[in-house]
Formats: C-alpha cells, sequence, structure tokens
C-alpha cells in the first residue's frame, strides 16, 4: 500500500479521533490528562533528568508528584468537571518513569475505563516490555501507544543509554541496547496488528544519531508506525554538554521524513502530570 493512501485513511479514521497528540497539527480543541503513576524505569537515557515537585520546568520526566491509583481517578473526576473538562478527551500515562514497569498504570487505566469509558487511553513507552504486557493493554482498551526509538543501531544505542535492566539483569553497552530495540520493533509491530494507533518518537541527538533518522523512518513505517514525531535533545543529564539540534534542522529532518510517515509538528515535550489542551 501507497503511503498517499494510508496517510489518508488513518487521519480519518484513527488520527483525529479527538487525540490531540496523534494529530499532524496541534488544533487546540482537544486535550489531554497525563496521570504521574509511574516512577519506576527498567533503563536509563542519558538525556533523562527525572525531577519532582519543579512547577517551573515544562519536560518529559517532570512532574509535582507521583500518584497512586486512587489519586489518579481523583485527578480525572476534577479535570473532567473543570471548565474545560468535555474538552478533555484523552488519559495518557506518561511516566515519570516507564508506564509497563509501574503496576499502578494498569490500575489507574483500568479505573478510568471503568468511570469514563468514553475517553481515549494512551500511554508513553520505552518499549522494553510492550511485547510482555500488549495483551493486557489490549483487555484494558488503550488505543493509542507511543513508543520513543531513538536508533536502530545497537552500538549508537550504548551512547544514548547507560544501561537496560532485563530479567534482573542490569546490562551495559550494546547487548543492552540489542535487547530494548529488538523488543521495540517487535512491540510497536504487535501493537498495530492489534489494531493500535501508534506514533513513534524520536530524540535527535546532534552527532549521535541524526544520521540514521531516515532508515529508522523506513524501519517503523515498515514494522506499522502511523504517525512520526522528531523531538530536538533538551541538553542534560550526561548529555548536558551536547548542543540541541537548531529549530530549523529539525524542521529540514521532518521535511524530508514526511515523505516516509506522516510527521507531528506540534508537540510541547509535556510533563509527565500535564493537564489541558495542546
Amino acid at each position: 500500500m501507497h503511503r498517499e493512501c494510508n496517510h489518508a485513511s488513518i487521519t480519518g479514521s484513527n488520527l483525529n479521533q479527538g487525540h490531540p497528540c496523534f494529530s499532524t497539527s496541534g488544533h487546540g480543541k482537544t486535550g489531554r490528562i497525563h496521570l504521574a503513576v509511574a516512577p519506576e524505569c527498567n533503563i536509563s537515557c542519558n538525556y533523562c533528568v527525572r525531577k519532582f515537585d519543579c512547577a517551573n520546568e515544562s519536560r518529559p520526566g517532570v512532574t509535582s508528584k507521583v500518584i497512586n491509583s486512587s489519586e489518579a481517578i481523583e485527578t480525572v473526576l476534577k479535570a473532567k468537571s473543570s471548565a474545560i473538562g468535555s474538552q478533555l478527551t484523552v488519559v495518557g500515562i506518561a511516566g515519570p518513569g516507564e508506564p509497563l514497569a509501574n503496576e499502578e498504570t494498569f490500575q489507574s487505566l483500568r479505573k478510568v475505563k471503568e468511570h469514563f469509558p468514553e475517553m481515549i487511553l494512551c500511554l508513553s513507552t520505552n518499549g522494553l516490555l510492550l511485547p510482555e504486557k500488549l495483551a493486557e493493554l489490549v483487555d484494558i482498551g488503550v488505543s493509542h501507544v507511543t513508543v520513543t526509538i531513538n536508533t536502530l543501531d545497537s552500538q549508537v544505542g550504548a551512547k544514548i543509554y547507560s544501561h537496560v535492566r532485563w530479567e534482573g539483569k542490569t546490562m551495559i553497552g550494546p547487548e543492552g541496547t540489542r535487547i530494548l530495540i529488538n523488543n521495540q520493533l517487535l512491540g510497536l509491530e504487535q501493537a498495530s496488528k492489534a489494531g493500535m494507533t501508534v506514533k513513534v518518537n524520536t530524540v535527535v541527538i546532534p552527532g549521535v544519531n541524526e544520521h540514521l533518522l531516515y532508515s529508522l523512518a523506513l524501519e517503523v513505517k515498515k514494522r506499522g508506525a502511523h504517525i512520526h514525531n522528531l523531538l530536538p535533545l533538551i541538553p542534560q543529564g550526561k548529555l548536558a554538554h551536547t548542543m540541541a539540534p537548531p529549530k530549523e534542522l529539525i524542521k529540514n529532518y521532518r521535511s524530508v521524513l514526511s515523505s516516509i510517515l506522516p510527521q507531528m509538528m506540534h508537540c510541547q515535550q509535556c510533563r509527565a502530570d500535564a493537564i489541558g489542551l495542546v
């Protein structure tokens, strides 16, 4: 199937069903509720700094506090009763750690589905546990999944990830990133075949993975991704001294890769507890 036909199909049916983060343009008419119920993580990204109680920062991994599933449903109830409640169509879990490595993720999503069956459920994942947890996500009713895939090369991955915790072992270097990449691609393919709408996030890291973006886009399209989101590196953590890619460079990469997959242009790299319109 040519991408032109497929793009028209998914834009009309899945991407624009009230989900602001899976539309190719930010229209400001619908919003999301992020529930920060997932503190634990099973990989260590060199660009990730997770700080709580940091109200002035807006970036992934930041939240005022971690909440449990009971507090999560109270958060949704409060948000839905607010002035913009009718415009909040999505409940998502995006951290501050790895959602699939935290049982509170599944408990929270089930409670939201019970109380608000009309709301779209989504989550963001590094993909390590996606093949293992996919059946449970399908059972709950999660329809949208974002998988962060930064490279297909395990040697490059060793520059992006400090370690990967897999089956009780902490793995450093290409051995761990090879398992991560394999699971990301397998989980992406399985999620797409299960009928989920799948977005792939890629953090663009100058001098590390930018030369591999085209081949990555080709592969994730092959595996069933519906939309691609290029995120400029936020220099922090072990990559604090790496310069962020210029906006013009990101714009050029998006233009080139749009021939492969629809590109998300309006991502705000939201906090793990973000609530509101996009």
